[in-house]
């Protein structure tokens, strides 16, 4: 809640800090696009996209998705921090001690204004030791190859690193389903990685809800 006094030092009530119109700022001459701080912004082609997906199965063959998923996990641990610094300097306190509503809606506004899609959480197993993430709209799932089975392995990597650093503990992701396969958003799982191995290899022939049963078990 802000006081009175906030105001007189502070003459802004602050909104959401990820809002596209002020986040993201250009310079058409230059072709430079920056966000509010002054950061440098890359803008990804899809055919940059399909490039990466196509040059890594090519090579790398099976092991694509778990390159895929590692370089994920690294963007996710910077993403973390620059989005954690970013929170902090705009409210004036950390993230742990913003109410979850806010934090959730800077997480949301920030998935859309960087272009990844929609962002929501589902709580639905969280007393199972479950968190399910939803995306829709990912260009990562648009672009990419037909695999057969989910293809988002940056988004879980990303994912994996983000919520890791938010608990503190170490958790693991697994797709459950994929828009590349028809689904209506890309469902990802969150949880140890003990006990979300089993998924690994259900994500082929079994949905979400069978997934989800057979790990509550």
């Amino acid at each position: 809640m802000i006081s009175v006094a906030d105001l007189l030092t502070n003459n802004r009530i602050p909104g959401n800090y990820f809002a596209v119109d002020v986040y993201v700022r250009g310079d058409l001459e230059m072709g430079l696009l920056e966000n509010r701080q002054g950061d440098r912004l890359l803008a990804l082609p899809e055919t940059l996209i399909q490039a990466i997906y196509s040059g890594l199965d090519k090579e790398t063959g099976q092991a694509a998705r778990l390159v895929l998923f590692n370089c994920g996990r690294w963007w996710g641990k910077s993403f973390y921090t620059r989005f954690c610094e970013q929170l902090t300097d705009y409210y004036s306190t950390s993230p742990a001690d913003m109410p979850m509503i806010e934090f959730l809606q800077s997480l949301q506004q920030c998935w859309i204004t960087h272009g990844w899609g929609k962002i929501d959480l589902d709580q639905t197993y969280q007393h199972r030791g479950f968190l399910i993430v939803k995306i829709w709209n990912s260009p990562f799932a648009k672009y990419a190859p037909k695999w057969n089975q989910p293809v988002c392995y940056l988004e879980a990597g990303a994912l994996s690193a983000f919520f890791s650093q938010l608990t503190g503990r170490e958790l693991h992701c697994v797709q459950t389903t994929c828009e590349s396969m028809g689904a209506d958003y890309n469902c990802f799982v969150l949880g140890l990685p003990k006990r979300l191995e089993p998924a690994e290899t259900m994500v082929t022939n079994l949905d979400h809800d069978a997934i989800m049963q057979h790990l509550c078990q």
